[in-house]
This record gives structure tokens, sequence and C-alpha cells, in this order.
């Protein structure tokens, strides 16, 4: 009942704003209300189906609440266990917890705070962070080229030189070179 009393009263006031402080519409709404309210608790006291439905409410309130067949079904012994089954964890994440407190002066600082203040040199910094590091790989890439180059000009002096110490080695040998005596 109080609560038909709290929807009606909301109802005045709403059709106060509507209506205006005569209310005459508003009138016929509240009476037609309370001609359906008094109807419904007429037919409800007449039935005796009805009357057990509304002492049986607070029953299937109980019901229907999600929690309740956890409530029934899980006995506070396997509650227990299951707690005792996470204990390494919940200590885990409790550390972690006291240790996001206890760094908690640090993310209220002054320098925290400030960051939304530098977020224009923060930006340039990046695009200029982005720039070299594009060099650093242009730089990259020109090195290996030059490494490349230098792998295969020492290959070519390598072998040019293993031909000239072979063409050197035939004529010495053609010529049968005497060592020069005094």
């Amino acid at each position: 009942m109080a609560e038909l009393r709290e929807t009606q009263s909301r109802l005045e006031e709403l059709e106060k704003r509507l209506y205006g402080e005569s209310g005459a519409p508003a009138r016929k709404i509240a009476d037609g209300l309370l001609k359906v309210q008094v109807g419904l608790g007429n037919i409800a006291g007449k039935r005796e189906r009805v009357k057990t439905l509304y002492k049986k409410i607070d029953d299937l309130m109980k019901y229907l609440d999600p929690h309740y067949i956890d409530r029934v079904a899980v006995p506070d012994a396997m509650k227990l266990e299951f707690i005792i089954a996470e204990e390494q964890y919940i200590l885990s994440q409790a550390a972690l917890l006291e240790q996001v407190q206890s760094l908690q002066p640090i993310l209220d600082s002054e320098h925290i705070k400030a960051v939304p203040a530098q977020v224009s040199r923060l930006q340039t910094l990046s695009q200029i962070h982005i720039q070299q590091q594009d060099q650093c790989d242009e730089i990259t890439v020109e090195t290996k080229k030059l490494l490349e180059d230098y792998n295969k000009l020492t290959l070519l002096l390598s072998k040019q030189f293993v031909m000239w110490d072979e063409a050197i080695s035939k004529l010495e040998a053609a010529k049968q070179v005497k060592p020069i005596t005094e």
C-alpha cells in the first residue's frame, strides 16, 4: 500500500506539471486509477487463489533471484573450499592491490597531473622519433649495400691476387730462376 501511495503522489505531481494547478483532467486520471485499484482489491479479496498468490509473492521473488540457486546448491563448506583453493590467487591479487595503493601518491603527483599539458610536446617528440627511425632504416640499408660491395670487391681482389700468384709461379717455374750468386 505504501508503494501505491507513493505512486499516487508521484502521479499527482506529474499531473500538476502537465495540467497546472487547476488539475481538472488530472482528477479524472487519478480517480480512474483509484477505481482500478479498488476493483483489483475487490477481485483479489474475493478470490482465494489470488489471496494465496499475494501471500507467496515474497517467496516467488526469492526463488526468482539469480543468487538463490547458489545459496541452495552450494553449501557454505563448499564455498569455503573454493576460497581455500583460490588462496594463492587471492593473496597475489591482494599484494598487487597493496602495491597499487603504495604507488598511489606517485599517480597523484603533480608530474602525472601535468601530462595533459605536455601532450603537444610529446606529439612533436614522437614525430621526431619516427623521422629518426626512418633515417636509421635508410642508413642501415645503405650500410648493408656498402658492406655487400666491400665483400664483393674483397673477393674479386682475392681472386685477382690468386691468379697473379699462379701466373708468377708458372713464369718462375718456366724460367727456372736461379738464385743470384755473387
